[in-house]
């Protein structure tokens, strides 16, 4: 029985481009993150590689242990990025508290991440090795940039109403987000929801006199 001969008018198939190193640290990472969240430090690369489609040898000719892929994965869980990408974008023509609320939901979902890998983290003793050393002045570095570039755009965010604000839209962008922080710190029995965060940041805790009658 012979052989079908191979069509000629099809082409042959072409392999997919390699990745360069930071490429397929990004892609592993990528694959990483959401098994960091379910499974802690207990993660085995075994299980990383094949979420990502790679053998597991591949992951470590990009990292040097397992260790260096966790760290990897709290770096890309505090980097704002997508957080800012996802502020500017929000339309400057709605009302300010509308601006607010979508803003309040995008950093929120980001300082989620953020308290999912930490606490996966954590709970296996292995946060203190993967966080980042304190700097000469006692900040986190990785940590100041990865609130400096959201609080620019929450301020961008104020802008239009400038005429109308108590105070700057730096200053207002600052609180903003600490209000954030604070409302979405974890463990909390009853959160706030962002209505209520918005709300309580444009008209404070009390009532307007008609609605306290």
């Amino acid at each position: 029985m012979t052989e079908k001969a191979e069509n000629p008018s099809t082409p042959p198939r072409r392999r997919a481009p390699a990745m360069d190193p930071d490429q397929r640290r990004a892609m592993i990472v990528a694959a990483a993150l959401p098994l960091v969240v379910e499974y802690g430090a207990s993660v085995t690369t075994a299980k990383i590689a094949r979420a990502a489609g790679i053998g597991e040898g591949t992951i470590f000719r990009v990292f040097e242990d397992k260790d260096a892929l966790l760290a990897a994965c709290m770096a890309e869980a505090v980097r704002p990025d997508d957080t800012v990408a996802h502020l500017e974008s929000i339309a400057l023509d709605q009302p300010l508290a509308d601006r607010l609320a979508e803003a309040a939901d995008v950093v929120r979902g980001h300082l989620g991440r953020i308290g999912a890998v930490a606490g996966a983290l954590a709970a296996a003793g292995r946060l203190e090795r993967m966080a980042p050393k304190p700097g000469k002045d006692g900040r986190l570095p990785d940590r100041e940039a990865s609130l400096v570039r959201p609080r620019a755009a929450l301020a961008a965010l104020f802008e239009p109403d400038r005429d109308r604000l108590r105070l700057a839209p730096e200053r207002l962008a600052d609180a903003f987000q600490l209000t954030l922080m604070s409302a979405g710190r974890l463990g909390a029995p009853d959160p706030l929801t962002t209505e209520e965060v918005v709300d309580l940041f444009l008209h404070g805790a009390l009532v307007a006199p008609r609605e306290a009658r």
